[in-house]
């Protein structure tokens, strides 16, 4: 199996690139940027997405928002599979991966991570359980100073699982977000986010359900990027062959 990596000169890249080789598949190289520092060493330089997706059999990416778009069209147009980790897709994105998915398979996921995925089935599980007029979900997330966008991708699908738990989605549970001043009482039924920043924490997630007589709560913690690494191989193995759609790690783990 041909594995491709998106950005491969990055943090992620690195660590995707050794996990490719450490589960068995030939790595053809990767793409970087114009600022990026060296690629792996003895790793091929492809000039372009084209000829990223014209040597692989899956593409891995998780580089910026601002290319999901068009490396999902490059996947459709090429049939090749994509693993897509980007968080912050706009909805305009998120539709071009969902229209890209009716001709190729796409695992697109918030977090590869295995205990993640995990929790979002549990958290959707207790929404269901947990009435909301008696029960106040909140989300409190954590990551290293040089994260740019919050909440985390992470925090909204933990938020989704939630609405999707209770019946409805986030948009219609209404968000309650970096709360400041005088706010006025909580809504209830809204889903509440707060996102720290600072030092190098790879990721943090507690999901909060909050009732007048007990609080339960749901922690992951994240200590070595590797994870997600891992997670993204072992997604793009499962992804050769597959038949188009768009996937999520859910699928990739059998998760139900």
């Amino acid at each position: 199996m041909r594995i491709g990596i998106a950005g491969i000169a990055g943090r992620m890249g690195f660590l995707l690139a050794e996990e490719a080789a450490r589960a068995g598949a030939t790595l053809v190289g990767g793409t970087v940027g114009a600022s990026a520092r060296p690629a792996p060493v003895g790793t091929a330089i492809l000039p372009d997405a084209a000829a990223l997706f014209a040597a692989s059999d899956v593409v891995i990416d998780f580089t910026h928002a601002s290319v999901a778009a068009a490396h999902a069209a490059m996947a459709a147009k090429t049939g090749r599979a994509l693993i897509l980790g980007t968080s912050g897709l706009s909805p305009a994105a998120e539709a071009a991966v969902r229209e890209a998915s009716a001709k190729v398979a796409i695992v697109y996921a918030a977090n590869f991570a295995p205990g993640v995925n995990l929790l979002f089935a549990l958290a959707q599980r207790m929404a269901a359980a947990l009435p909301a007029e008696e029960y106040d979900a909140e989300i409190v997330e954590m990551h290293h100073r040089q994260k740019v966008d919050a909440p985390s991708g992470t925090a909204l699908a933990l938020g989704r699982a939630v609405a999707a738990g209770r019946g409805t989605t986030l948009e219609q549970a209404g968000v309650e977000s970096g709360r400041d001043g005088h706010t006025g009482a909580r809504q209830t039924g809204a889903i509440g986010f707060s996102a720290l920043r600072g030092g190098q924490v790879v990721g943090e997630h507690t999901l909060l359900f909050a009732a007048g007589s007990e609080h339960i709560a749901l922690t992951h913690r994240s200590f070595d990027r590797r994870v997600y690494a891992t997670g993204a191989v072992r997604a793009a193995l499962w992804a050769e062959g597959r038949a188009p759609g768009l996937y999520s790690m859910a699928d990739v783990l059998d998760i139900r």
